[in-house]
């Protein structure tokens, strides 16, 4: 009986194992990062006032840093642009050009549903082969695999949170959980 309740749990922990595998030496400070022509910034939660909330904005801040070291000559911004309460690409432009990005600067993905789709969508509909993906330290591991997987040769940079505890908790389970997912999709371009 211990054997099949822990079988969930043990796979959770080997398709994360495996992502932070995959993502090894793929992780960077903005300093310390190989430069790329591109940042993605996938989306995350908008505030009901329309500005990026803590998750995003710390997204958002790296890449405007990226930008400024000169590390990437442009950013893509990847996420919901018809979402149910509010358009995370206006929003995402709306805080890079507020914050003195160029419009030209910005390419959107309005269609960047999920992490996997944005990295797909990045080489297929971008043509992006070299990129910096920026995302919180949890996310990393499995965004630097889902893009590499999709043929990008990419790099992470980890992005700040000023988030509250509940956040915190509520985003790390939701990394644990997908992880199988994530490796089961990066196991399925290879057959």
């Amino acid at each position: 009986m211990l054997g099949v309740s822990s079988a969930p749990a043990l796979i959770v922990v080997g398709a994360n194992i495996r992502l932070w595998m995959l993502s090894s030496g793929h992780r960077f400070r903005v300093e310390t990062v190989p430069c790329a022509p591109v940042v993605i910034v996938p989306g995350a939660k908008v505030g009901p006032d329309g500005l990026p909330m803590a998750y995003l904005r710390g997204r958002l801040d790296i890449a405007i840093e990226l930008l400024a070291a000169k590390k990437v000559g442009e950013i893509l911004i990847s996420g919901d642009a018809s979402g149910a309460s509010v358009d995370e690409i206006d929003c995402m432009r709306r805080y890079l050009v507020a914050h003195g990005v160029a419009h030209d600067l910005i390419r959107a993905d309005g269609e960047g549903l999920s992490t996997r789709e944005t990295c797909e969508r990045a080489r297929r509909l971008f043509g992006i082969d070299r990129a910096i993906i920026v995302t919180q330290h949890l996310h990393a591991p499995r965004a630097i695999a889902l893009c590499r997987g999709a043929g990008i040769d990419a790099d992470g940079v980890d992005a700040y949170c000023e988030c509250k505890r509940t956040t915190l908790v509520r985003n790390t389970v939701r990394e644990w959980l997908a992880a199988p997912k994530a490796v089961a999709a990066l196991l399925n371009k290879r057959v």
